[in-house]
């Protein structure tokens, strides 16, 4: 099955997707990095995580669906001026690179929008060389907390997970990354979890706005109205939801994310 991405790359979702770094969104893989190696950034988006992933590692190579994401990435790089990162179109259900190419083999955020993860994971292990790393980490949506307990965001909870299904995609990935690798062959698994947690008035503005801009103007924004999925009028009480919650002193978020390191 072929699953649309249910974010686009509306300038909001991508102020998200920037905020990403391997700090904070691939620690769990960062011990494992060493500087001869080549990693492979399935799904690389902007191409923050993957710029700091080449300055730990001797070769990056970027890849995405589209020549026009990969432009994300490649924007990135140059910016910071790396000379040790490649960049290729693949779909990672039919990776084009040979078997072994890389020594790592790493994807933040995409098994949740494919539409076969099992495959993916079998071809990024095949395009691993034997003793190599295959990594993923995912959120898992129903697994976030927040406080208070607005009725607009279980709105948004709700609506999230019927357009991310109805694209194909896994909204909960991240609680099945084990059962994935375990059914695509890996039976060398190491299974982790962290969180981002938003609670400071500066995060609770960056992540509510964010999410108040995306909820009207974003790909999904435009799946929910064209599906009858939502009306515009839900979609404007969502968006005034996350700017209260954004507002509130108690306001607390908590974003679960699975995680798997997988010996090819």
């Amino acid at each position: 099955m072929e699953a649309v991405y249910t974010h686009g790359h509306h300038e909001s979702v991508l102020r998200s997707h920037r905020r990403r770094t391997a700090g904070n969104s691939a620690a769990y893989l960062l011990p494992h990095l060493k500087s001869h190696m080549k990693v492979l950034d399935v799904g690389s988006g902007p191409g923050t995580i993957t710029a700091d992933l080449a300055t730990r590692v001797g070769h990056v190579t970027a890849s995405e669906v589209s020549a026009e994401a990969l432009a994300l990435a490649r924007a990135e790089v140059s910016a910071r001026g790396l000379g040790n990162v490649g960049f290729a179109v693949a779909d990672v259900h039919a990776l084009g690179f040979d078997d072994g190419t890389f020594c790592v083999t790493h994807a933040h955020q995409v098994l949740q929008h494919v539409g076969d993860p099992v495959e993916a994971l079998r071809e990024m292990r095949r395009v691993t060389r034997p003793g190599g790393i295959v990594a993923a980490r995912d959120s898992d949506y129903t697994a976030f907390a927040w406080y208070p307990r607005l009725p607009a965001l279980d709105e948004w909870m709700r609506l999230y997970q019927k357009i991310a299904r109805g694209n194909g995609g896994e909204p909960d990935a991240g609680r099945r990354l084990l059962s994935w690798a375990r059914a695509a062959g890996f039976d060398d698994i190491t299974a982790t979890s962290s969180t981002w947690c938003f609670a400071t008035p500066e995060d609770r503005a960056w992540w509510g706005g964010m999410w108040s801009e995306r909820i009207l103007r974003s790909a999904m924004a435009r799946q929910a109205l064209a599906t009858g999925a939502a009306t515009e009028a839900d979609l404007r009480r969502i968006s005034e939801g996350w700017l209260a919650w954004a507002a509130d002193g108690d306001g607390w978020l908590s974003i679960l994310h699975g995680e798997i390191l997988c010996r090819a």
